[in-house]
């Protein structure tokens, strides 16, 4: 049993070592897209909402939309929320509206008075909606914890991001969108 120890134990170590390396390494996916201009989702299938009641994107129209994917146990989302809070600060009152959906990674972080506590603590004060059955995470074809999506005026998604980083192209895209007609 002893030398089984002596083998087995560093073979698991590297193992589980090579796990957590992959799964830190960016996804060749992480960073910005321009988006081929389509139809943004919507949020059907979610809820409850927080700080707003329900809202359905065809009420947005005419705004700049940006959709944050994000759970609050996720240290990304952690790392990418102070940038969201001063976007939401500098350009809410130019016709910036921020939704954040809130999709957990896991089961206690869709517990409604979990999330709520997390929006206290974190300081949202845009709409976030929980979308435990990843209902709006799959119209969306969204597959990363953060995810930011950019809607157009118009109701298109025009720009996403996944992952950290790249905070001044995702400001410059949100100017760009707010001074387009």
């Amino acid at each position: 049993m002893g030398a089984l120890r002596v083998y087995v134990l560093p073979l698991l170590l590297g193992l589980l070592g090579g796990a957590a390396l992959l799964m830190a390494w960016p996804s060749p996916e992480a960073g910005a897209h321009p988006a081929q201009a389509a139809p943004a989702a919507g949020f059907d299938g979610g809820g409850p909402w927080h700080n707003s009641p329900p809202l359905a994107l065809n009420q947005l129209r005419g705004q700049v939309v940006l959709v944050e994917f994000w759970t609050y146990a996720c240290s990304n989302c952690l790392t990418v929320a102070p940038h969201v809070h001063q976007w939401h600060a500098r350009y809410a009152r130019q016709g910036l509206q921020v939704i954040g959906v809130h999709t957990p990674e896991f089961a206690y972080e869709g517990l409604p008075g979990n999330v709520r506590k997390a929006i206290a603590r974190l300081d949202i004060t845009w709409p976030v909606v929980q979308d435990n059955q990843y209902r709006i995470w799959n119209a969306w074809g969204n597959r990363f914890w953060p995810a930011l999506y950019l809607v157009d005026r118009q109701g298109r998604v025009v720009y996403r991001h996944y992952g950290e980083g790249d905070y001044a192209r995702t400001e410059s895209e949100i100017q760009r969108l707010l001074a387009s007609p």
